[in-house]
């Protein structure tokens, strides 16, 4: 039988004592690590402006540069969002509202659903992702959401 032995030695506990006047802002904190993330991922403010993308999620979302899209709506034309029916037509507003990151922010829940994403070129491939959102939230209001992604 085997034997597995752990010693914690030199136990630092961090002390961060923010004063009370500075309030933790954690879309601040989101935003620079989405921006760093190795994974597809992506956060919204609550009016649906990009504030921060990861660039393996620039790239699933046929997104040309994760800066040109920060600051802009996530539904400004860059986003080329289909439906799932044969014709593959674009999604009209009523659908757009329940797509997870908008849905994540008007429901303050966590959500998930499929997105089929229209390719850059004519002839290219869609692409389907699974997207997974959760509401961010700054002195209990919604204020954004937090999408992570995976191609399906």
């Amino acid at each position: 039988m085997a034997h597995v032995e752990l010693s914690l030695s030199d136990i630092r506990v961090p002390t961060v004592v923010a004063p009370p006047e500075q309030e933790y802002d954690n879309v601040t904190s989101w935003s620079v690590a989405v921006s760093q993330a190795d994974e597809p991922c992506l956060l919204i403010a609550a009016d649906t402006r990009v504030l921060a993308v990861s660039a393996a999620g620039s790239h699933l979302l046929f997104l040309d540069d994760c800066l040109d899209v920060i600051g802009h709506p996530l539904l400004d034309g860059s986003l080329r969002l289909l439906d799932f029916t044969a014709n593959r037509g674009e999604l009209t507003e009523p659908e757009l509202d329940k797509i997870p990151p908008l849905l994540a922010i008007t429901s303050g829940r966590l959500t998930r659903g499929l997105l089929r994403i229209k390719g850059v070129s004519p002839g290219a491939p869609d692409a389907t992702v699974d997207a997974i959102s959760t509401p961010v939230h700054r002195a209990g209001a919604v204020v954004g959401s937090l999408t992570f992604l995976s191609e399906v």
